[in-house]
C-alpha cells in the first residue's frame, strides 16, 4: 500500500526519473544526455540556416531587408534572386542565380567600363546627357536628389582617386534648347554614406534599376512624345527587357492614361512620380538621362545589340496587339484575305492648319485607283490602341506633314508605305522628321512637293512674293519665326488631283505587288524620301 500511495515524478524534456537511474546504474543519464546534446545542435543550425535570410549585412550594420519582414517591393517580373548592376561590359545569362545588369548598353561610352559604387556621366552629346549610378541608390524627394551609398572602403578609394561625388542633370534630349531644358526639374547625383544605419532607410525597395526620364518639355505633342520621350528611353534600356523602373519627372495622369500600353512596353514595374512620391525608393542601380540616336532613328551601330526602329515597332506591336485565340493557320489566313481584298488607304485629316482642303476629292480618287479608304480623323478622342488597330490595318497612309505622322511607327515595316504631303517651305524638315526615319523602318516612302497653286499662301500674297515665289529666300532672310508662323502655323493645301493620281497609283501598285507576293518595291518608291514630281 505504501508503494501505492507514491506521487509520480515529472519528467522533463530530455529528463530521468529516479526509478531510471536506481535500476540502470547510471546508463540511462549517458543517454539522456546524448540527446540533450543534438537538440541543442539542431537549434544552433537552424539559427545559422535561417537568420541570413532575415538579417542582411550591410556596410552600415545589421538591417531586416529580405524575408518575411521585407519592404513592399513594386517588382512584378520574375527575376533572379541575385543580380549584380555594373555599368557596362557583357550582361550575364538569365540561367544562373547571379544576374549581371548592365546599366550603358552604348558602344563606346565613357561609362562602359565604370566601376561599381561609382557615378558616370556621359556629356558628349550635344542632345542629351546621361549618368550611371552603379550600386545602392535611394531616392530623396526633398531635394530631388538620388543618393549613393558605397562601401566605406570605395569611398576610401573614390577620394583618392579625386572621382566626383556630385553630378546634375536635367532628364530630357534637348539640351542645346535652353528655353525648354530650364523648365524641366534638375536631379541632382551625390555619393553619400549615412551617419547611422537607419538613415534613409528603404521604404520601397526594387529588384531592378531605375530609369528617370521626363514627361514634360514638349511631350503633349505626340510627335515629341515619342521623339523626346518614349524613343530615346527604349534605346536607353531596351536591353534590359522590361526590367527597369521608370522614375517620371513632370508625371500626369494624362500622359500615363494614353501612354499607358507603352510605358508596359518600357517596363514591368509601376511607374514612380519623382516629384510627388516621398518615400525613400531603393535601387540597385539607375540612370538619369536617355539617349538620343536623331529624330525618330535608332542607330544600331551605336548598341551592342544592333538593335533597329523594326525592333521599337515590335515593341509596340507587343504592347498594343493581343495574340490570336489559337495557334493554327492564321498567317496563311491573313495572307490569303490580303490577297483577295483592295489595298487599304489611311487618309490623315487634320483641322486647324495644313489640311487638305479637297480631301473628299481625294478620297474619291484613291477609290477609283483601287484603295479601299479609312478617312482617319486626328481629333476624334480615339485612344492609341485604336489608332494602332486603324494603321496596322492600313496598306498605305497619306497625310500633311504633322505630327500626327508619327504614327508611321504604328504601319507594318516592309509593307506598308507613307507618302508624306510637304506644303511650301516644309520639304527639308518633312524629309528629316519623317522621310528618313520611315524609310529606315523598311517603309516605301514618298514625299509629295506642294507647289505654289495648291497652296493657300496663293491666296494670301502676290505670285513674285518671295513667301510664294522661293520659300528658300524667304526663309534665309526671316528665319525660323517665318517658317512657324506662316508655312506651320498659316497654310492649307489643295491638290492637284492629276499630278497626285500618280503618287497613288505609285502606291497602290506597290501594296498589289506585295499582295501577289512580289517584293513590292516599285522603282519610284525605292529611295528614301524620293520628292514626287
Amino acid at each position: 500500500m505504501a508503494a501505492s500511495t507514491k506521487l509520480p515524478v515529472l519528467k522533463g524534456i530530455g529528463g530521468m526519473d529516479s526509478d531510471d537511474v536506481a535500476v540502470a546504474g547510471g546508463k540511462k543519464a549517458g543517454r539522456w544526455g546524448f540527446v540533450q546534446f543534438f537538440f541543442a545542435l539542431a537549434i544552433v543550425l537552424c539559427v545559422l540556416l535561417y537568420a541570413p535570410r532575415v538579417l542582411v549585412i550591410s556596410p552600415y550594420g545589421y538591417s531586416i531587408d529580405v524575408g518575411l519582414f521585407a519592404p513592399t517591393t513594386t517588382s512584378s517580373s520574375s527575376v533572379p534572386l541575385q543580380q549584380r548592376v555594373s555599368g557596362g561590359g557583357n550582361a550575364g545569362g538569365d540561367g544562373g542565380r547571379v544576374r549581371e545588369v548592365v546599366l550603358d548598353n552604348e558602344v563606346h561610352s565613357p561609362c562602359s567600363s565604370m566601376r561599381d559604387h561609382t557615378i558616370c556621366c556621359d556629356r558628349s552629346s550635344v542632345h542629351t546627357d546621361v549618368c550611371f549610378m552603379s550600386g545602392d541608390v535611394r531616392t530623396d524627394a526633398a531635394t530631388l536628389s538620388l543618393l549613393l551609398f558605397p562601401p566605406h572602403q570605395h569611398r576610401h578609394d573614390q577620394a583618392r582617386n579625386g572621382t566626383s561625388e556630385e553630378e546634375r542633370v536635367r532628364p530630357y534630349p534637348r539640351k542645346w534648347e535652353s528655353f525648354i531644358m530650364d523648365k524641366v526639374p534638375e536631379v541632382r547625383l551625390r555619393v553619400v554614406a549615412p551617419r547611422r544605419p537607419e538613415e534613409h532607410r528603404c521604404d520601397v525597395r526594387h529588384d531592378a534599376p531605375l530609369l528617370v526620364m521626363s514627361a514634360g518639355g514638349y511631350t503633349g505633342n505626340l510627335f515629341h512624345a515619342f521623339n523626346d520621350g518614349f524613343l530615346p528611353s527604349w534605346v536607353t534600356v531596351q536591353h534590359l527587357r522590361r526590367r527597369v523602373v521608370l522614375g517620371v519627372l513632370s508625371y500626369n495622369p494624362w500622359w500615363a492614361g494614353m501612354f499607358s500600353e507603352v510605358i508596359s512596353g518600357l517596363s514591368d514595374h509601376h511607374v514612380v512620380d519623382l516629384l510627388h512620391d516621398t518615400r525613400t525608393h531603393c535601387f540597385p542601380g539607375a540612370i538619369v538621362g536617355t539617349r538620343y540616336h536623331g529624330i525618330l532613328i535608332v542607330d544600331p551601330a551605336r548598341l551592342r545589340d544592333n538593335k533597329t526602329i523594326v525592333d521599337f515597332h515590335q515593341m509596340l506591336a507587343d504592347a498594343y496587339e493581343k495574340p490570336p485565340p489559337r495557334e493554327t493557320t492564321t498567317t496563311t489566313v491573313q495572307q490569303q484575305q490580303d490577297q483577295q481584298r483592295r489595298p487599304r488607304l489611311g487618309i490623315v485629316s487634320r483641322k486647324g492648319t495644313r489640311v487638305i482642303e479637297n480631301q473628299a476629292a481625294v478620297a474619291r480618287l484613291a477609290s477609283s485607283v483601287g484603295f479601299d479608304v479609312d478617312i482617319l480623323e486626328t481629333a476624334d478622342g480615339r485612344p492609341l490602341s485604336a489608332w494602332y488597330a486603324s494603321l496596322r490595318a492600313c496598306d498605305a497612309l497619306v497625310g500633311v506633314h504633322g505630327a500626327d505622322l508619327t504614327k508611321f511607327l504604328f504601319l507594318r515595316p516592309g509593307r506598308a508605305s507613307l507618302t508624306q504631303i510637304a506644303p511650301l517651305g516644309v520639304s527639308p524638315i518633312a524629309q528629316e522628321d519623317f522621310g528618313v526615319p520611315a524609310a529606315r523602318m523598311g517603309l516605301a516612302y514618298e514625299q509629295y512637293e506642294v507647289r505654289a497653286a495648291e497652296s493657300s499662301l496663293a491666296r494670301k500674297y502676290a505670285a513674285d512674293d518671295a513667301v510664294v515665289a522661293d520659300p528658300e529666300k524667304a526663309m534665309r532672310d526671316k528665319g525660323w519665326d517665318l517658317v512657324a508662323r506662316i508655312y506651320l502655323g498659316g497654310q492649307n493645301v489643295t491638290l492637284d488631283l492629276a499630278r497626285f493620281r500618280r503618287t497613288l497609283a505609285r502606291m497602290h501598285a506597290h501594296s498589289g505587288a506585295l499582295g501577289r507576293g512580289g517584293d513590292g518595291r516599285p522603282r519610284q518608291l525605292r529611295a528614301a524620301g524620293r520628292l514626287a514630281g
